[in-house]
């Protein structure tokens, strides 16, 4: 099966390319180091030649609203055109669980856009949305901390392995589409603060951690349920 990855480059490509040729499959690795750009839809009709199915792990460069807004739909926009185009038969994309409760995230906001693109392309799809990565909660304490003090919302947080989200991108991506969403988490759900502790010790730094009702996470304002799975979801196994 010749599955293209676009974002081969990223965290999460990586390691899906990896993944998905230790299995034996044909994989393409397309990323702006490979020639591929899909804001420009340069090199998009090659890498997608003879393609089964697509793995988008691609993002966005900058946090800019309009820039977040402009990457996810024309980039996702460009992409679902050539795979059409190519005759691909499965477009797997990589979202986020809570993607469409945040409106008020210009990230989140945009990745629903991205979300709609994809829906109405008419093309086969999955769209798997994990929670946040282990490896991201470092980015999520800095973004919440305010001089000495670490400033949280009253929220719960799942964070799931890169690994796990990537194999379970590999395994999607060569079964048939399920037209729907899917959402993956890690296996426990903690406070923002008890991630932030654990943070700050594994630092071993001295800042205190603080529930905070005005705290927003990356411009949102959470619910206590907003960044995590409901019944049903798929779960991974290494715990934080």
């Amino acid at each position: 099966m010749k599955v293209v990855v676009f974002g081969a480059g990223g965290f999460i490509g990586t390691k899906v390319v990896d993944m998905l040729t230790r299995e034996g499959e044909e994989v393409v690795a397309a990323s702006r180091r490979s020639g591929v750009d899909v804001l420009t839809g340069a090199g998009l009709a090659k890498a997608l030649a003879g393609a089964d199915a697509v793995v988008d792990a691609t993002n966005a460069p900058s946090f800019d609203p309009d820039e977040l807004r402009e990457f996810f739909i024309r980039g996702t926009t460009n992409m679902v055109t050539a795979a059409k185009q190519a005759g691909v038969k499965h477009f797997v994309e990589l979202s986020i669980v809570g993607t469409d409760g945040l409106p008020d995230s210009p990230y989140l906001s945009a990745k629903a856009a991205q979300e709609k693109v994809i829906t109405g392309s008419g093309l086969p799809y999955t769209i798997v949305r994990a929670t946040q990565f282990h490896e991201f909660a470092g980015t999520i304490v800095d973004s919440l901390t305010d001089g000495e003090d670490v400033r949280v919302p009253d929220a719960l947080i799942q964070p799931i392995a890169g690994d796990e989200v990537a194999a379970f991108l590999a395994e999607v991506a060569v079964e048939a589409p399920r037209n729907h969403v899917v959402n993956i988490g890690g296996p426990e759900k903690l406070s923002f603060a008890d991630l932030a502790r654990a943070v700050v010790a594994r630092r071993h730094g001295e800042q205190s951690v603080a529930v905070d009702a005005n705290a927003r996470y990356f411009g949102a304002r959470l619910r206590q349920d907003s960044l995590v799975t409901e019944p049903g979801a798929m779960l991974g196994s290494i715990e934080f």
